[in-house]
């Protein structure tokens, strides 16, 4: 008979410091196995599950109708325009693949770095990665205003007329580089899903769900053969995906920074926008991880030593944001004898849209400074505040960068105020509706933890344990 773990209570967790381990104390293989499996195959399905999908559902309503008038009459329905030709589409986007980073960061690079701390996040980052990704695509092909008549021409397929793509354009390069990271990032999360698939299928009771866990994992059988070409396999991958955080990010920063308009045309941005697409990746991890760890009761796997961990890497991103912003505003009020960007930085202290950089200041750099002290790292209701503030904060970040570099460009005469309209919000919306949607179908039909590598961790637990002790009989 298995033995019955007994969960850390909250405050043994934030006691026991740096102790705290990974696992909780008294689990086996087989209680891992049950637990993590029986979020998916149990019939206990928790009220706010349920919750969430009506909500959500009501949300996809409105991207649905956003999207459908937006394709009848044309971008005409959002607030852009002149001077202000880019708004919440482009925000948008940056916004969400922003938030795709952290999944690929914390299971490629923390994999090479062999850091046992990701093993029960790095799932869900992963899902999370896709879904966002999705939600980032969105905008651009809307963009277009007629994706069925322009979107096409994004790609360097033969073409009679002579016609193609302008390659030295920046968004070329992000057609190139998110489909590619989003391409590796599926592989890689599939290739991690395999040996659980096998699990879910050996476990499953309707025929339905063993055929289908079966088929999804590809006559996984769990021999040393497998186990070896899964493990090559999931290092390969892990290569692939480690310059894909750096480049993706960079890219799309290229959008702005190969431009000539103040506040745009700046060096520090591509490592300035991956810098601050990992602070806002990790911010939505624990934005969507602390609700799931308590909705599905899995304290015993994502511990407080794994939200502290979050809590010290948002802390150190966010701090290389705080850098990149005092280095704008130096660049441009010290340092340039350029009086336009001069200028661009008054506007957006001082400008009509002055409350939002003031904002971005408070949510994205004020208020994280919390994370400098362990008890806020270990309140779980103060850590959550501070990930929304950061959430808010990054878009507002996106919003100044677009927005207000547009507003007031170099001549007074085409000056012009940028006011969203009910289908830009509308759009927005309905992609948060539709990534949390997606979310929530993930952690009822797949397992969100990796069972493999928990049971692994168990294994150099119990292996690390057994050394100590001949240590000390010697």
């Amino acid at each position: 008979m298995a033995s019955v773990a007994r969960p850390l209570s909250h405050e043994q967790e934030t006691t026991a410091g740096s102790v705290t381990p990974l696992i909780a104390p008294g689990h086996t293989y087989r209680s891992i196995t049950e637990k993590i499996s029986g979020v998916v195959l149990s019939g206990d399905v928790p009220t706010g599950w349920f919750v969430g999908i009506a909500f959500t559902l009501v949300l996809l309503g409105s991207l649905g109708i956003s999207a459908t008038v937006l394709l009848i009459i044309g971008t005409g329905i959002w607030g852009i325009n002149i001077p202000v030709g880019w708004g919440f589409a482009i925000i948008n986007f940056v916004w969400w693949i922003g938030i795709g980073h952290a999944g690929t960061l914390i299971s490629a690079i923390l994999h090479l770095l062999n850091q046992q701390w990701r093993t029960s996040i790095n799932r869900f980052a992963e899902a999370m990665t896709l879904f966002a990704v999705m939600c980032a695509g969105m905008f651009p092909l809307l963009h277009t205003g007629r994706p069925w008549l322009a979107a096409y021409w994004l790609f360097p397929y033969p073409s009679t007329m002579g016609v193609w793509p302008q390659f030295r354009s920046p968004l070329i390069w992000d057609v190139f580089a998110v489909s590619t990271y989003f391409t590796v990032s599926l592989l890689f999360w599939y290739v991690g899903l395999i040996p659980d698939l096998a699990t879910m299928r050996d476990r499953a009771k309707s025929k339905a769900s063993q055929v289908i866990y079966g088929m999804a994992a590809m006559g996984w059988r769990g021999s040393a053969l497998h186990w070896q070409r899964y493990e090559v396999a999931y290092l390969l991958l892990a290569g692939l995906s480690t310059p894909l955080v750096v480049s993706v990010h960079s890219i799309v920063s290229f959008d702005f920074a190969v431009s000539l308009i103040p506040g745009w045309h700046t060096t520090i941005f591509p490592p300035y926008f991956v810098a601050g697409a990992v602070y806002a990746g990790f911010a939505m991890v624990l934005t969507l991880g602390i609700p799931m760890r308590a909705m599905f009761h899995l304290q015993d796997f994502i511990t407080m030593r794994h939200i502290d961990n979050m809590a010290k890497v948002m802390l150190a991103t966010g701090l290389f944001v705080a850098y990149g912003y005092a280095i704008e505003a130096f660049t441009s009020l010290v340092y340039t004898t350029n009086p336009y960007e001069h200028f661009m930085m008054i506007n957006r202290m001082f400008g009509p849209y002055g409350w939002a950089y003031w904002m971005l200041v408070l949510t994205n750099i004020l208020i994280p400074q919390l994370l400098w002290f362990r008890r806020c790292r270990r309140s779980i209701g103060l850590l959550f505040f501070i990930s929304m503030s950061i959430n808010v904060g990054m878009w507002l970040e996106r919003f100044v960068i677009v927005v207000v570099s547009l507003h007031r460009d170099f001549m007074p005469g085409a000056w012009g105020m940028y006011i969203p309209t009910i289908w830009d919000f509308g759009l927005f919306i309905g992609t948060i509706g539709f990534f949390v949607f997606m979310m929530l179908l993930f952690v009822r039909g797949l397992p969100a933890i990796s069972i493999a590598e928990i049971r692994h961790l168990l294994f150099e637990k119990k292996h690390e344990e057994k050394h100590h002790t001949e240590e000390a009989a010697a």
